[in-house]
């Protein structure tokens, strides 16, 4: 892998965090794969087009980029050697022969100047530690015209999310802070990174999507309980578990728990 700077990310995608998303790939895009469509129609991604997917995880984002480009290609950059893996073995599983996966850090990663139409991101762009640099390298990769496309994170109080974590035991600091996941979840910095970045047009709205935690309450409550978040700031406990099946019981229903989420859905133009 090429140098890295942000480095307190690469080791936690490099351990629990990394292989618990890879080893549960499925119910991560679960979670996460009801934004997908207005994510990639955000992108408007042509037959021809070269997509960077930037912090790709276990690749099916990048993957579905691929087929709506399938003339062109599609390259996701991650950090995290578990997910990569993961992402490269899907690919072959599914034989979408133009996604091609990368290690490196985006923020510094060298890629090629200009040789990308459109750059997106389902939920991993909000980590770099230093956006503005980070966005900088990624306009570079784009050509001049191409797109940006991106989803990131709002509050968990805007969605049931916030009815989950309510439920959980008090903390000085929320699980979720305005870092990390949360650092572009205000549209006026979002506006401040990606213009000082060089980027234009930048425009955000809301989005929301079912998001499927788990067949039943207790399923999802153990799943839950596994999340990095959760399991950073409380542990592992029965206690924990029987807490979140009770508060995750109340979105149970036709053999699923499924929760309201809410993202920022962001354009812009290089």
């Amino acid at each position: 892998m090429a140098e890295i700077v942000n480095t307190h990310q690469a080791e936690a995608w490099n351990g629990y965090e990394g292989e618990h998303w890879a080893g549960h790939h499925a119910r991560y895009d679960a979670v996460n794969g009801g934004f997908n469509d207005a994510l990639l129609d955000a992108a408007a991604i042509g037959p021809r087009d070269r997509v960077l997917d930037i912090g790709c995880g276990n690749g099916q984002v990048t993957r579905l980029a691929a087929r709506r480009a399938r003339l062109g290609g599609a390259t996701g950059v991650d950090l995290s050697a578990p997910m990569l893996a993961r992402a490269r073995s899907l690919a072959r599983e599914e034989d979408v022969a133009n996604a091609a996966f990368e290690q490196g850090d985006a923020q510094i990663h060298p890629f090629p100047d200009g040789a990308f139409d459109v750059a997106m991101s389902r939920f991993g762009a909000m980590f770099f530690a230093d956006p503005v640099a980070a966005f900088g390298n990624v306009r570079r990769a784009v050509r001049d015209g191409g797109r940006l496309a991106l989803l990131v994170m709002t509050p968990p109080g805007d969605s049931d999310l916030g009815t989950v974590f309510a439920a959980l035991p008090p903390r000085a600091e929320p699980p979720i802070g305005r870092r990390g996941p949360l650092s572009l979840a205000d549209p006026v910095r979002v506006r401040e990174v990606l213009e000082g970045a060089g980027f234009r047009d930048v425009t955000t709205r809301l989005v929301d999507a079912e998001q499927i935690w788990g067949r039943d309450a207790r399923d999802a409550a153990e799943f839950f309980a596994g999340w990095g978040p959760i399991r950073f700031n409380y542990g592992e406990s029965g206690e924990l578990v029987d807490a979140l099946t009770e508060v995750l019981g109340r979105f149970e229903r036709d053999g699923a728990v499924r929760l309201r989420g809410t993202a920022r859905l962001v354009r812009a133009r290089r």
